[in-house]
């Protein structure tokens, strides 16, 4: 039976600029089909939920602009489970508009905090992980992060030291955060299996991550909590539009995560991407006999190796003699950038951005 005391607060505000030029600001990853499935990856994250709770307690934090992209993609929502963030402040200032404006709606709200871009491959593995979680922050004041086993010495995760004896069903204590860690010390992470990737999937009671706030971002807390009778009213979207924009810009892994005395992790195994890039893509999609993912109409293509190619259905592809390059075709700009150097494709549209080229983002 699903428990009328889990929520779920999906975080579908970024821009995901890795990912351009699929990605725009218009209309950015989480709304996209990226996968060629038939389902936005907001809509497949919004399903994979319904397994621990009903529509009526699963709430969107968004940015304003994309309010009528929600609303056409996720109908059943009520306006009130659509939180519109005038500014992008990052996930600390969001999750406490969160909390505060579920506290009003349910003081014993169990709170699964989770971004709307990944990708899960073991949906049942999944589930039974954020079971396990939620049993555990409904009897404790606890902070949990959801771990990923490292594969590789990646310097883009953060990662998370634990401790190797569970406190209760596969919940481990958290030791330490190290946030986004030069190469040479995540490959000691990785050598010395003491470490997770912190997937930034985060469950803990709306009254936990409240106190957490107050302690260690009394700022944040301070102004989101200031009109506490304006949550869930018609005057909540003029208080949030008046005062969200003077939060400070900080991530909860920053803001709280790092702090916190009563942080848990639980190492997990459920097919986890958090789809940040084309290699992310690439990497998690079926490939040809050459290593090729072709996420478009008709290809042919020869003597061709470890290729993305990302173009509309309506369009033949022809490529020959092309070996680790992502290929992204769309009606006013075409990509064809090395695999290994795609770290660099935020920089382009940094760059744009300067030329005011704005059109094109």
């Amino acid at each position: 039976m699903l428990s009328q005391n889990t929520y779920v607060a999906i975080m579908a505000g970024g821009v995901g600029s890795r990912f351009w030029p699929a990605s725009r600001v218009a209309k950015p990853k989480q709304f996209l089909d990226i996968l060629g499935v038939g389902k936005s990856l907001l809509q497949m994250t919004f399903d994979r939920f319904l397994a621990l709770c009903p529509a009526e307690n699963i709430f969107i934090v968004t940015n304003a602009i994309y309010r009528d992209l929600v609303k056409a993609q996720l109908p059943e929502l009520t306006d009130n489970q659509i939180l519109l963030e005038p500014s992008r402040n990052n996930t600390a200032p969001c999750i406490a508009y969160t909390a505060f404006k579920l506290q009003e709606l349910n003081p014993n709200a169990n709170l699964i905090v989770a971004p709307s871009d990944h990708i899960i491959l073991k949906e049942t593995n999944f589930i039974i992980t954020l079971q396990k979680a939620l049993d555990f922050t409904a009897k404790n004041d606890a902070l949990v992060t959801l771990g990923i086993q490292p594969s590789r010495p990646d310097t883009g995760y953060g990662y998370i030291n634990f401790e190797k004896t569970a406190v209760q069903n596969d919940v481990h204590q958290v030791i330490k955060f190290t946030e986004k860690p030069p190469l040479e010390k995540a490959e000691a992470f990785l050598a010395s299996g003491d470490y997770l990737w912190n997937a930034g999937i985060f469950v803990w009671r709306v009254q936990t991550i409240l106190s957490a706030l107050e302690q260690n971002a009394s700022e944040i807390h301070t102004i989101l909590g200031a009109k506490l009778d304006c949550y869930n009213t018609p005057q909540e979207q003029a208080f949030i539009d008046e005062y969200y924009p003077t939060t400070p810009n900080i991530s909860i892994d920053f803001a709280v995560m790092e702090k916190a005395n009563n942080v848990y992790t639980i190492p997990s195994d459920f097919g986890w991407s958090d789809l940040g890039t084309w290699a992310s893509l690439h990497a998690e999609s079926q490939k040809d006999n050459h290593n090729n993912t072709c996420h478009a109409g008709e290809v042919m293509l020869m003597e061709t190796d470890n290729c993305l190619i990302h173009a509309a259905n309506s369009k033949l592809v022809v490529i020959k003699d092309l070996q680790n390059y992502i290929v992204v075709d769309e009606p006013d700009v075409l990509l064809i950038y090395p695999m290994g150097q795609e770290q660099e494709i935020k920089q382009i549209t940094e760059q744009l951005k300067t030329k005011k080229k704005d059109k094109y983002l």
